[in-house]
């Protein structure tokens, strides 16, 4: 064998050794990391002031309860329009001047991302007197929602302050006000096919919602058949 040769050879070998052992570590990285899987949340779990005392010792079997809603197109909406969707969920009211306009923007952004028959998006009214059908329309105009897969609800204060701080659990006591008045947060809740919480996230950091995105993704790998 001629010396260039041997030479010509053994720089491929050494070039096939050096991608065998990239591969072998690379594989041996994945087999070693383990895959991330999301949280089912119950009360128990979320800070107490957000939860209604009675099931903050609540500690698994959590859901999100029956509703009946009046959206912005005058549609009746239920938990019967989620089933079998992940979504994501939030409280707001269109006169809010302070975090509202940030979140909805961030509720636009997420929508524009997430073309998926499968993903929705729900808004609660903490105005419910104020925000009207009429109001929460051209609210969902002026926002750009997508009336197809959001639906900005109205209706009894009473259920909305009991989804807020009973299912949600995103919702402070106003002390200040009366019976059944709350202090909304920011959070935005991701919610599962199961109406199980899965994720809270701060719904005025772009941020938040790229790994908000993430999540998603993640839930729906979850469920797709090996």
């Amino acid at each position: 064998m001629k010396k260039s040769e041997f030479w010509s050879r053994y720089k491929y070998l050494v070039f096939f050794i050096f991608i065998f052992s990239i591969s072998g570590v690379s594989i041996f990285k994945y087999v070693l990391t383990p895959e991330k899987k999301l949280p089912v949340y119950s009360p128990s779990m979320v800070n107490a002031e957000l939860v209604s005392e009675d099931i903050q010792y609540k500690k698994k079997y959590h859901k999100i309860s029956d509703f009946e809603m009046t959206n912005q197109n005058n549609e009746l909406v239920t938990e019967k329009n989620y089933d079998n969707k992940i979504y994501v969920a939030d409280f707001f009211f269109t006169t809010c001047p302070s975090i509202c306009p940030i979140m909805t923007g961030n509720m636009v952004f997420l929508q524009n991302e997430l073309e998926q028959e499968d993903i929705m998006f729900a808004s609660f009214s903490v105005t419910p007197e104020i925000d009207s059908v009429e109001v929460l329309k051209r609210y969902a105009i002026e926002k750009g929602v997508d009336d197809s897969r959001w639906n900005l609800m109205t209706g009894d204060k009473e259920e909305i302050y009991s989804l807020a701080r009973k299912s949600y659990l995103v919702a402070k006591e106003n002390p200040n006000a009366g019976s059944h008045d709350m202090i909304h947060t920011e959070n935005f809740v991701l919610v599962d096919k199961e109406k199980r919480i899965r994720g809270y996230y701060d719904g005025t950091l772009i941020e938040e919602m790229n790994r908000l995105l993430e999540d998603i993704e993640i839930l729906q790998k979850s469920y797709i058949e090996p």
